[in-house]
């Protein structure tokens, strides 16, 4: 995980409160627990195109057909935190300021 330049000048995990909490609420070592939260991170910063490319792909190793596994990944979706698209400062500022 990249560390916050505007944090000091020594590398600050960003998810570092959800590691100390994984530590003293479980086994897991810090170093664990940085890998499980990046790891989590990651499958949720996904990109909907390849999720749906991702989970296709999964459904079809499975056997099922495309009519049985649009309309799965259809409804997974609306409840997958997906990862949202990279925005322009200009992009940001109509979001404020319309």
């Amino acid at each position: 995980m990249p560390c916050d330049p505007c944090v000091g000048s020594s590398p600050v995990h960003p998810y570092e409160d959800l590691i100390a909490h994984l530590t003293r609420t479980s086994q897991l070592a810090p170093g664990e627990a940085a890998r499980v939260v990046a790891e989590v991170v990651a499958y949720f910063s996904e990109p909907v195109e390849e999720f749906v490319r991702r989970r296709h792909g999964e459904l079809k190793s499975r056997g099922l057909t495309n009519d049985e596994i649009f309309p799965r990944i259809a409804a997974e979706l609306p409840a997958r935190r997906v990862a949202a698209p990279e925005l322009s400062l200009r992009q940001l500022r109509r979001l404020v300021y319309g």
